[in-house]
Protein backbone atom coordinates (compact mmCIF):
# COMPACT_ATOMS: atom_id res chain seq x y z
CA UNK A 1 0.00 0.00 0.00
CA UNK A 2 1.45 3.39 -0.94
CA UNK A 3 2.56 5.54 1.96
CA UNK A 4 0.80 8.62 0.57
CA UNK A 5 -2.63 7.11 1.36
CA UNK A 6 -1.97 7.47 5.11
CA UNK A 7 -3.62 10.93 5.42
CA UNK A 8 -6.78 9.58 3.78
CA UNK A 9 -6.90 6.68 6.23
CA UNK A 10 -6.39 9.07 9.13
CA UNK A 11 -9.25 11.26 7.88
CA UNK A 12 -11.53 8.24 7.58
CA UNK A 13 -10.57 7.09 11.06
CA UNK A 14 -11.34 10.57 12.44
CA UNK A 15 -14.73 10.50 10.75
CA UNK A 16 -15.62 7.14 12.27
CA UNK A 17 -14.25 8.15 15.68
CA UNK A 18 -16.58 11.15 15.75
CA UNK A 19 -19.48 8.96 14.62
CA UNK A 20 -18.61 6.54 17.42
CA UNK A 21 -20.99 8.25 19.86
CA UNK A 22 -24.72 7.42 19.72
CA UNK A 23 -25.74 11.04 20.37
CA UNK A 24 -23.79 12.23 17.32
CA UNK A 25 -25.37 9.59 15.11
CA UNK A 26 -28.78 10.63 16.46
CA UNK A 27 -28.05 14.30 15.71
CA UNK A 28 -27.29 13.44 12.10
CA UNK A 29 -30.42 11.30 11.87
CA UNK A 30 -32.47 14.22 13.20
CA UNK A 31 -30.85 16.62 10.73
CA UNK A 32 -31.84 14.31 7.91
CA UNK A 33 -35.27 15.89 8.27
CA UNK A 34 -33.86 19.39 7.81
CA UNK A 35 -32.41 22.19 9.87
CA UNK A 36 -32.89 22.21 13.64
CA UNK A 37 -32.00 24.63 16.39
CA UNK A 38 -29.69 23.68 19.22
CA UNK A 39 -32.70 23.86 21.54
CA UNK A 40 -34.73 21.44 19.43
CA UNK A 41 -31.79 19.04 19.23
CA UNK A 42 -31.32 19.31 22.98
CA UNK A 43 -34.95 18.34 23.60
CA UNK A 44 -34.80 15.42 21.15
CA UNK A 45 -31.55 14.12 22.64
CA UNK A 46 -32.54 14.65 26.26
CA UNK A 47 -29.17 16.26 26.97
CA UNK A 48 -28.23 19.50 28.68
CA UNK A 49 -27.01 22.40 26.58
CA UNK A 50 -23.35 21.69 27.36
CA UNK A 51 -23.55 18.08 26.23
CA UNK A 52 -25.46 18.97 23.08
CA UNK A 53 -22.98 21.73 22.25
CA UNK A 54 -20.00 19.39 22.70
CA UNK A 55 -21.46 16.84 20.30
CA UNK A 56 -22.30 19.52 17.75
CA UNK A 57 -18.79 20.96 18.05
CA UNK A 58 -17.27 17.54 17.33
CA UNK A 59 -19.46 17.14 14.25
CA UNK A 60 -18.67 20.69 13.12
CA UNK A 61 -14.89 20.20 13.55
CA UNK A 62 -14.81 17.44 10.97
CA UNK A 63 -17.22 19.23 8.66
CA UNK A 64 -20.33 17.07 9.04
CA UNK A 65 -22.57 19.93 10.17
CA UNK A 66 -22.70 23.66 9.62
CA UNK A 67 -24.48 26.30 11.65
CA UNK A 68 -25.99 29.72 11.21
CA UNK A 69 -27.46 32.28 13.57
CA UNK A 70 -31.11 33.18 13.44
CA UNK A 71 -31.80 35.82 16.06
CA UNK A 72 -30.70 34.32 19.35
CA UNK A 73 -30.87 30.74 18.05
CA UNK A 74 -28.17 28.68 16.37
CA UNK A 75 -29.51 26.50 13.59
CA UNK A 76 -27.70 23.37 12.38
CA UNK A 77 -27.90 21.35 9.19
CA UNK A 78 -25.89 18.57 7.61
CA UNK A 79 -22.98 19.96 5.61
CA UNK A 80 -23.15 17.20 3.01
CA UNK A 81 -26.03 14.89 2.14
CA UNK A 82 -23.48 12.07 1.62
CA UNK A 83 -23.38 11.57 5.39
CA UNK A 84 -26.92 10.20 5.17
CA UNK A 85 -25.72 7.54 2.71
CA UNK A 86 -23.14 6.54 5.29
CA UNK A 87 -25.83 6.25 7.98
CA UNK A 88 -27.98 4.22 5.61
CA UNK A 89 -25.06 1.89 4.87
CA UNK A 90 -24.63 1.37 8.61
CA UNK A 91 -28.32 0.60 8.96
CA UNK A 92 -28.11 -1.94 6.12
CA UNK A 93 -25.14 -3.70 7.73
CA UNK A 94 -26.96 -3.89 11.07
CA UNK A 95 -30.14 -5.18 9.39
CA UNK A 96 -28.15 -7.97 7.71
CA UNK A 97 -26.47 -8.88 10.99
CA UNK A 98 -29.81 -9.03 12.78
CA UNK A 99 -31.32 -11.10 9.97
CA UNK A 100 -28.44 -13.55 10.37
CA UNK A 101 -29.05 -13.72 14.10
CA UNK A 102 -32.75 -14.39 13.51
CA UNK A 103 -31.79 -17.26 11.23
CA UNK A 104 -29.56 -18.72 13.95
CA UNK A 105 -32.32 -18.30 16.55
CA UNK A 106 -34.81 -20.12 14.32
CA UNK A 107 -32.34 -22.99 13.95
CA UNK A 108 -31.90 -23.18 17.72
CA UNK A 109 -35.66 -23.20 18.29
CA UNK A 110 -36.30 -25.94 15.72
CA UNK A 111 -37.00 -29.38 17.27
Amino acid sequence: MPHNSQPVHEMKASLFRVLGHPARVRILELLRGGELSVGALQVELGLDSGGTSQHLAALRRIGLVVSRREGTSVIYRAADEAVFMLLEAGRAVIARQLAGQQSILRELEAP
